[in-house]
């Protein structure tokens, strides 16, 4: 139950993370542009920190430098792109069928939310695998 709780918080903060750097690129530009750039961006500011946590505290991984980061960042932002496609498939339609930064945000939220699912799982079985060798400095 820990595990669970941990791991909702670690996706309310980054889920938070995502939408305050969407709400501050919004903030200078809320074009097609900005828009597109806000998600982006957003994207890889709870990605990040999402990494940082999960690697932590959620899969209990201990290994360090660059060559550990080196393999298994680029496996978790591979497990990420199509969590992301949900995520940001939601956030999209919202924005497309009510025009409304509320109704934007809480499609972000769910999509955000299915994603996270999926993702927890597909990065138990192909990122943080238990007994994988993993390099440290």
């Amino acid at each position: 139950m820990a595990l669970v709780f941990r791991y909702s918080a670690f996706a309310v903060l980054a889920t938070l993370a995502n939408l305050g750097t969407q709400r501050l690129v919004l903030s200078v530009d809320d074009g097609a542009a900005g828009f597109a750039l806000a998600v982006f961006l957003g994207t890889m500011v709870g990605l990040v920190l999402k990494y940082l946590l999960d690697k932590q505290w959620i899969f209990n991984d201990r290994s360090t430098g660059i060559a550990a980061h080196g393999r298994k960042f680029p496996l978790y932002v591979t497990m990420g792109i199509m969590t992301t496609a949900i995520f940001w498939g939601m956030e999209t339609a919202f924005w497309l069928a009510f025009h409304s930064d509320a109704m934007r945000e809480l499609g972000a939220v769910l999509g955000l939310t299915a994603g996270y699912i999926v993702k927890y799982w597909l990065d138990r079985r192909f990122v943080f695998v238990k007994g994988a060798v993993a390099g440290s400095a």
